[in-house]
């Protein structure tokens, strides 16, 4: 498996920039992010329940 290292990064971000365009990165890059997430959650068994992050957050 090749090394992957800063400079390598740099161009992905830069192609991934070019190719979705400034306003729609940040979305892509939530999406994936979540994806993981739930990846990660499905594999480990453990299950993180955002709506009662969000209740306690709203009753402090």
């Amino acid at each position: 498996m090749p090394n992957v290292g800063p400079m390598e990064l740099v161009i992905v971000l830069a192609i991934a920039l070019i190719v979705l365009g400034p306003k729609k990165l940040p979305e892509v890059g939530r999406s994936v992010g979540n994806g993981l997430r739930e990846f990660k959650e499905s594999i480990s068994g453990e299950r993180r329940d955002d709506e009662d992050d969000r209740r306690a957050l709203k009753a402090d």
